[in-house]
């Protein structure tokens, strides 16, 4: 299997994943949302800000993109919120390429955290 199909198969997965469980299909920033809420490990008794839904969003890009060495967590905040600091510098992609190296990087984050064991 090319490694564009492999990535094609795994991302459709990441997403059946998601709709089974949470019961609606996710874009891309939906399941940055989801990690950046797991990356932050705890849960609001009242809905995020708009303001938090930005920095959730932040910390899973961060998160999933320190794979690649572009960043790296460099502690917490006073509210307990991961802190990444940009590690390297990302190259200038297409909103197309940015969009497929997050997708590779969600993938990977879903194994690598055992989420997710994929069809091979």
């Amino acid at each position: 299997m090319s490694l564009h199909k492999e990535i094609k198969s795994k991302w459709l997965q990441v997403v059946e994943f998601i709709e089974k469980n949470f019961e609606k299909k996710p874009d891309l920033n939906a399941v940055l949302f989801l990690i950046g809420i797991r990356e932050l490990g705890q849960i609001n008794e009242k809905p995020f800000t708009k303001e938090e839904k930005t920095h959730l969003m932040h910390i899973a890009n961060c998160r999933v993109l320190s794979y690649s060495g572009y960043y790296k967590l460099i502690g917490q905040d006073q509210n307990g919120w991961p802190v990444w600091e940009k590690d390297q510098p990302i190259p200038n992609l297409t909103l197309l390429e940015q969009e497929n190296l997050l997708r590779q990087h969600i993938i990977e984050y879903f194994e690598q955290e055992e989420i997710i064991v994929f069809d091979e």
